[in-house]
């Protein structure tokens, strides 16, 4: 099978990038008002090229050497030691680091949608840059690279159980994304309605096929648990367009094509976590909860605490990907120590590392554009481009 796992690997390796380029920058570039959405393109671009050199330069070693429980250590760097026929399980070790090199580009890239439109360009390379390398890494290793929340670990024999992401990717980003918001503050007219919906949906899409790489990749081989976490991923982005398209409905009497494809990324996020571990009906409950769920949470966060994560970021990644990790123990198949402790350590160590982050780059660089920049918008103020010119 060595060869059939290889060839779903690379597969699943740009299906994985897919999200990010070209379908994260559509979905999060839909939502931003039409002065701004070449900023988003480019934050999301941007990011993507900078993870994957810092990858290649220490992050895969960080997230992946074989230093302590805590840490991967620098052996790694630069693939040092690494060829074409290294192996890592039955795939080429280089075709590993590739794979893990679009979850460090998607991860960092999910946190644009907190800061867009007020954000400077030098301080989301920074952020970015940091972020991955201090934060990301470092929980990935402790979780994917044999680190002390893994099994045989803290919590024993059977460790913290998250089959693609609900922690080391969702909960991370998430809760990044909260605190950057509250260090930026709101924007000055933060109810404009999105300026291209249609973008909105077909970057949903994307996101949406690409995910069969993120969770069915996740599983590293061409077989039957592949084939079962691409179609409970299926299922429960599906159920959660459904529940979320319902409840807005009942809550606001329509249903927004803005609401039932963010209804699909919130049941990806949800089952991520599980989609090793479930069945299709166990992803048709979480798919029909999280529609709802992390509806309820926008509402929160937007209206209860008034912060303006503008693109919702931690209420659909984060809510999700916590619940999904929590439905893990509630349907038997990890252990409630595990997947509540993981999710505490994790959780702790993004808000410490990440306010810590924050504080020392705003010594550095300028975290928010000025108040005439902003309302040119950034695409014009910044980049010096327009998506949509006015004599077109």
């Amino acid at each position: 099978m060595v060869g059939a796992d290889t060839a779903w690997i690379l597969v699943a390796t740009a299906l994985v990038l897919f999200m990010t380029l070209p379908g994260l920058a559509l979905f999060y570039g839909g939502l931003v008002r039409s002065r701004n959405v070449l900023s988003v393109f480019m934050h999301c671009y941007a990011i993507a090229c900078l993870m994957s050199v810092l990858w290649l330069a220490v992050g895969y070693s960080i997230a992946f050497g074989d230093g302590n429980a805590y840490w991967g250590g620098l052996g790694k760097a630069f693939l040092a030691g690494i060829d074409g026929e290294t192996l890592s399980g039955t795939i080429p070790e280089v075709l590993f680091f590739a794979f893990q090199m679009t979850f460090a580009v998607i991860t960092p890239a999910l946190i644009v949608g907190a800061y867009v439109e007020r954000i400077s360009f030098g301080f989301v390379l920074a952020f970015s840059a940091a972020w991955m390398l201090l934060c990301y890494a470092p929980v990935a290793h402790w979780i994917w690279g044999g680190g002390f929340l893994a099994d045989g670990g803290l919590f024993g024999e059977t460790g913290v159980r998250d089959f693609a992401g609900g922690l080391v990717v969702h909960e991370t980003a998430g809760i990044a994304a909260i605190i950057v918001s509250v260090f930026l503050g709101p924007r000055g007219d933060a109810t404009k309605p999105p300026h291209n919906p249609g973008y909105v949906m077909i970057g949903a899409a994307m996101l949406w096929v690409g995910w069969f790489g993120f969770n069915g990749g996740s599983q590293l081989a061409a077989d039957g648990g592949a084939a079962m976490a691409l179609t409970v991923t299926h299922i429960s982005a599906a159920a959660a367009s459904l529940s979320w398209a319902a409840w807005e409905r009942i809550r606001f009497g329509k249903a927004s094509l803005v609401g039932i494809v963010t209804g699909t990324i919130a049941g990806l996020a949800s089952i991520t976590p599980a989609s090793g571990f479930v069945g299709p009906v166990e992803a048709l409950v979480i798919g029909l909860v999280a529609g709802v769920l992390c509806q309820e949470a926008v509402n929160v966060i937007r209206n209860v605490l008034r912060i303006d994560d503008t693109l919702d970021v931690f209420a659909v990644h984060g809510v999700g990907g916590i619940f999904g990790s929590i439905m893990i123990a509630a349907f038997g198949a990890g252990s409630w120590a595990a997947q509540l402790g993981g999710l505490a350590i994790v959780g702790v160590f993004t808000v410490a590392m990440t306010l810590a982050i924050v504080l020392v780059l705003r010594l550095v660089f300028r975290m928010r554009v000025d108040a005439d920049t902003e309302q040119e918008g950034l695409d014009l103020a910044v980049h010096g481009e327009q998506a949509y010119p006015s004599h077109s």
